[in-house]
């Protein structure tokens, strides 16, 4: 496995679960439990590909720009997700928020397929791709423990 597949498989996760959110009504146990998971896997995964993907990325002067980019995109949903957590589930207030989040992490996850894979995919080694594959991977595994 490479850095990419492993980065979709959890883009996978991340879009379910986005959508499954917006799809939840009120103070309910399928809201609460649709926000902790999406909020679990964003976590983890942001953390495990700044470390394992952006970092590396950073070494190439053609990798900074999209770099910062991203990890300032992973700070916006980040504190989207702090509004939530300081928002009355039952609001309509926080359904908004949990929309513009959703927007977000769908966007972030098409620019980072679309834009910012192709030009990692130029700047590291096939020996890299894999490598940072495995580091990500259990970076992930423990941060995701942790939550």
């Amino acid at each position: 496995m490479n850095i990419f597949e492993a980065l979709r498989e959890s883009h996978e996760r991340q879009r379910t679960y986005a959508m499954a959110l917006i799809q939840t009504h009120g103070q309910s146990e399928a809201r609460a439990e649709a926000y902790q998971q999406l909020k679990a896997e964003l976590h983890a995964h942001e953390t495990a590909e700044e470390r394992f993907f952006y970092v590396p990325l950073m070494e190439h002067d053609n990798g900074v720009d999209a770099s910062r980019h991203a990890i300032s995109e992973h700070h916006e949903m980040d504190e989207l997700m702090e509004t939530l957590d300081q928002t009355d589930m039952s609001s309509p207030a926080w359904l908004a928020t949990a929309r513009k989040l959703s927007e977000k992490v769908h966007h972030h996850l098409k620019e980072e397929e679309h834009k910012f894979f192709q030009v990692a995919g130029k700047l590291l080694s096939e020996k890299q791709k894999t490598s940072l594959a495995g580091g990500y991977q259990k970076e992930y595994e423990v941060q995701l423990a942790e939550e």
